[in-house]
């Protein structure tokens, strides 16, 4: 490993599982100290345990990124525990309801915008302050191929990472000569333990989307964005980025 990381400090939320999981454990290897954040705070001790085992340094933290005092409160943790924070990932998010748009809830929707949504806006406020007094840093917002296209099946869904898409854009503008970069990353469907419990055809069917004939895998994405977090994306900013296997290439 490069240890391009080596005294950066991160937060990736949702970070116990999946895609989350991925990024964190690639960012410890690569020197960052991570702060592992998740609803769950035994799997986020979890992940955060294996980044030391394998000699990194990692802080793991429950929170609902839903909750503005929550998000704050990772920022905080990061600071108080390591110095300074340089690097954010906001990855947390939620299915949510499926359906056509006058068939789901109003409750159901509110909550998919709370967790999917609105947790970019709390992160992105509390993160860029302290990047600001670190002297610059990087964020990559985690949206999906469905914050470029749409489906009808999933309407909340498609507006919060859509809303996500133009967050990050306009954020990037804002802080683009202030040292901060902001991008975001949209992946296809991914092989992760949420997929598990699916049935085979439905599976199957997920991957018959892809041209490239599977489902992508967490470590993929990690890829990308540690890409992007690190100073060889020193020229990317306010821009999308698709790891999708073509899917919207159709």
């Amino acid at each position: 490993m490069s240890k391009q990381f080596q005294g950066k400090t991160a937060i990736v939320t949702g970070a116990a599982s999946g895609i989350g999981k991925a990024i964190a454990l690639a960012l410890g290897a690569e020197g960052a100290n991570v702060v592992v954040n998740d609803l769950r705070l035994a799997a986020a001790k979890a992940v955060a345990d294996e980044i030391v085992a394998a000699g990194g340094s990692a802080l793991g933290i429950a929170g609902d990124v839903g909750k503005p005092e929550d998000v704050k409160a990772a920022v905080d943790a990061a600071v108080e525990r390591f110095g300074a924070l340089h690097l954010a990932v906001n990855n947390a998010g939620i299915g949510g309801p499926l359906g056509l748009l006058a068939d789901v809830s109003i409750a159901d929707y509110l909550k998919l915008m709370d967790v999917n949504l609105h947790s970019v806006f709390y992160g992105m406020h509390y993160q860029i302050p302290a990047m600001l007094k670190a002297g610059g840093g990087s964020i990559v917002n985690v949206a999906s191929i469905l914050g470029v296209v749409g489906t009808p099946a999933a309407v909340p869904y498609v507006a919060a990472k859509h809303g996500v898409t133009g967050m990050t854009k306009a954020a990037a503008l804002g802080y683009a000569d202030k040292g901060i970069r902001v991008n975001s990353v949209h992946p296809g469907y991914i092989d992760t333990p949420l997929l598990e419990a699916l049935p085979k055809e439905a599976y199957d069917g997920l991957v018959t989307l892809h041209p490239v004939g599977r489902l992508g895998t967490s470590e993929e994405v990690a890829a990308l964005v540690l890409f992007l977090l690190s100073d060889k994306a020193s020229f990317i900013t306010g821009s999308q980025h698709l790891v999708d296997g073509g899917y919207t290439a159709q």
